[in-house]
C-alpha cells in the first residue's frame, strides 16, 4: 500500500510538473505571437473612468494632466541614444479597479518617447515596391531599407489598401483621402508633422510623406475637439494603444506611441505631447494595427499590438499587417575631397 500511495504522490507530482511546464509554454507563445501579457493590462483598463497617471518620483504618480513638463521630462527613463536619436520611457498607470491593479502591478505599464534630428537622420515612406503596397509588418520595412526606426503610418481599408495620400521620391503613388486632418512630409530634406495645413505653409515640392488622422496640435495649441468632441469624427475617448508624431520648434520630430501596457486616449497622448513641448502633432494608425521597430547597439527592438507573425482568420486573432510605414535612416556622411597635391 505504501509502494502504491509513494507512486501515486510520484505520478501526480510529474503530472503538476508537466502542467507547469506546458503553461510555461503556452504563456511564452502567447507573449511571443499576440503580446498577451501588454493585452491583458489593456484590457483590464479599456473602461477604467480615471486618468493616464505617470510615474513622476520613485512611488509618486500623477494624471498626465496634472504633472506638470518638468515633472514629465524627469519621469522619462532612458532607453538608449546616439548621435541624433533619443528612446526614452515613461512608467504609467490608470485606476480601474483591483484587477487592473494586479495587472499593471505584475505586468506593467509604459509609454515611450523616440526623437530625432533631422541633422543626422533622413526620413521617408517605407513600402512593399512589389507587389505595391503589400501588407507587411515594421520588422521587414527595417531590414529592408536599414532603417533605424519604422512605425505604421497610414490607416488601411479592409483590403490592406492604404486609405490617403502617399509620396516616395517625389511621386504621389496613393490617392487622398479627404477627411484625414494630419500629415507627415518632408519638403527639401526636412521632415514635418502636423495638420494638413503646414502643406501650404512650407514651400516645395513633397518629396516623401503620408497622410494622418486626426491632427491634433498646431503651434503648441491642441485643437478644442480634442476634448470637446473626442467621438464624433474619430474614437478619441477610446483607451487603446496610441501613436503620435509630432516636432519640436527646433525641428526635432518626435514620436510618443503605446508600449506594453500603455493604452491612452487621444487627449492623453497629446497632452504628453504638448508636456514635451511638440509644437505640431498628428496621430498615425494605432488601436491593433500599431507596430514599430528601433534600432539599437544591442539589435532591433519590435513592438507590435497583436499576432503579426500568424495567418489567423479569426477576427480576435487575425495578423495585423500594414502596407505603409514611416521610415528613419541615418544619413550619410558628408564626404569631404581633398584637393590633390599640385
Amino acid at each position: 500500500m505504501k509502494k502504491k500511495a509513494e507512486t501515486k504522490r510520484g505520478c501526480l507530482k510529474t503530472l503538476l510538473l508537466l502542467m507547469l511546464a506546458v503553461g510555461v509554454v503556452l504563456w511564452g507563445a502567447g507573449v511571443w505571437f499576440f503580446n498577451v501579457d501588454s493585452n491583458l493590462v489593456a484590457l483590464t483598463v479599456r473602461n477604467g473612468k480615471e486618468p493616464l497617471a505617470v510615474r513622476v518620483g520613485k512611488d509618486g504618480w500623477k494624471a498626465v494632466g496634472q504633472a506638470s513638463a518638468a515633472e514629465i521630462s524627469q519621469a522619462m527613463v532612458l532607453r538608449h541614444t546616439e548621435m541624433g536619436m533619443r528612446w526614452s520611457t515613461l512608467k504609467v498607470r490608470r485606476e480601474a479597479g483591483t484587477t487592473a491593479e494586479i495587472a499593471q502591478k505584475i505586468l506593467g505599464a509604459e509609454v515611450h518617447v523616440i526623437t530625432f534630428s533631422p541633422e543626422h537622420f533622413e526620413f521617408m515612406t517605407s513600402y512593399e515596391k512589389v507587389p505595391k503596397f503589400a501588407v507587411t509588418t515594421a520588422a521587414k520595412r527595417m531590414d529592408a531599407d536599414n532603417l533605424w526606426f519604422s512605425i505604421t503610418a497610414n490607416f488601411r481599408d479592409p483590403k490592406g489598401k492604404p486609405l490617403g495620400w502617399v509620396y516616395h521620391e517625389g511621386v504621389q503613388v496613393n490617392p487622398a483621402f479627404p477627411e484625414w486632418s494630419g500629415c507627415f512630409f518632408v519638403k527639401s530634406g526636412r521632415p514635418y508633422c502636423g495638420p494638413k495645413s503646414l502643406l501650404d505653409e512650407v514651400p516645395g515640392p513633397i518629396e516623401e510623406g503620408t497622410q494622418g488622422y486626426p491632427s491634433v496640435m498646431k503651434n503648441h495649441t491642441v485643437f478644442s475637439y480634442i476634448s470637446l468632441k473626442p467621438d464624433q469624427f474619430f474614437d478619441g475617448s477610446k483607451i487603446t494603444y496610441r501613436s503620435l508624431a509630432g516636432m519640436k520648434r527646433d525641428g526635432t520630430i518626435v514620436f510618443i506611441v503605446s508600449g506594453d501596457g500603455g493604452v491612452m486616449n487621444v487627449a492623453e497622448v497629446t497632452e504628453i505631447a504638448r508636456k514635451l513641448e511638440v509644437q505640431h502633432a498628428t496621430l498615425l494608425d494605432g488601436g491593433r494595427a500599431l507596430q514599430y521597430s528601433i534600432r539599437t547597439e544591442d539589435g532591433p527592438w519590435h513592438f507590435a499590438a497583436t499576432n503579426t507573425l500568424l495567418n489567423f482568420k479569426h477576427r480576435w486573432l487575425e495578423q495585423q499587417l500594414s502596407p505603409v510605414f514611416i521610415g528613419v535612416r541615418r544619413r550619410a556622411p558628408n564626404i569631404i575631397r581633398v584637393p590633390l597635391p599640385q
